[in-house]
């Protein structure tokens, strides 16, 4: 669960990048955050996994109160998000299953754990036949899989995805936002940051758009698209 209650961050001398914004996104929503450059999207994202705090108002993420939590808990708070960036950020030293596995790694995951879901998660986003590739091997929208997976691996209750279409073409654009709808339909909330209207328009769901750091529409969409579950039946 998503909620934010009043809140504003001021930067430079008092100027408010989000002002004064209200919003709740239920476990289990899909929304797209929609907005023009220096609309607050970015600002927005950066309040969600407290990497800046808000001058004013209440934000609580997964049961998390971002403006009372202490340094020494934001480690365990941010395991419950996985985040997907335009830029992929995939280490390019390692193979796909080694960046995905990395993430398990780092918290000291069991072996045979990590094993079992980095596998499931590569199936997940239909990558099995890449698994010791290399980024530089891969397309732009294998990469992004890759990405996603890795996201994906450590179970999050929410994922965050900004502009995760922005480096590849229209097709796999919608390749990609399929695959999240998918996601989501198993229960995972999905927040997705985009400029790309377009896709918006052909998948439908909650809207939210951005403006000067208000939100001036927060409303459902019908979509173009009948169905978004791609995944194999048996995930």
């Amino acid at each position: 669960m998503v909620e934010l209650k009043n809140v504003s961050v001021a930067y430079n001398k008092g100027h408010n990048v989000i002002n004064n914004i209200d919003m709740h996104i239920d476990d289990g929503d899909f929304t797209f955050i929609v907005g023009a450059s220096g609309a607050g999207k970015s600002t927005l994202i950066k309040l969600l996994l407290k990497e800046i705090d808000a001058s004013e108002g209440v934000v609580m993420v997964n049961g998390y109160n971002l403006r009372t939590l202490k340094k020494s808990r934001i480690p365990k708070f941010r395991r419950t998000i996985g985040v997907v960036f335009q830029d992929f950020r995939l280490i390019p030293t390692m193979t796909v299953y080694e960046n995905i596995a990395f993430v398990l790694r780092v918290i000291n995951a069991p072996r045979s754990y990590i094993k079992k879901r980095v596998s499931y998660v590569i199936g997940l986003v239909g990558l099995k036949n890449k698994i010791k590739s290399f980024p530089t091997e891969l397309s732009g929208g294998e990469q992004q899989r890759v990405a996603l997976a890795r996201a994906l691996v450590n179970d999050p209750k929410l994922l965050i995805a900004d502009e995760p279409t922005g480096n590849v073409d229209p097709e796999l654009s919608q390749e990609i936002v399929g695959l999240l709808k998918a996601i989501n339909q198993c229960g995972t909330t999905v927040v997705m940051v985009t400029h790309e209207h377009e896709l918006v328009k052909h998948f439908g769901g909650r809207l939210v758009n951005i403006n000067q750091g208000t939100v001036i529409y927060d409303d459902f969409i019908d979509g173009e698209a009948e169905s978004y579950n791609n995944m194999d039946d048996s995930l």
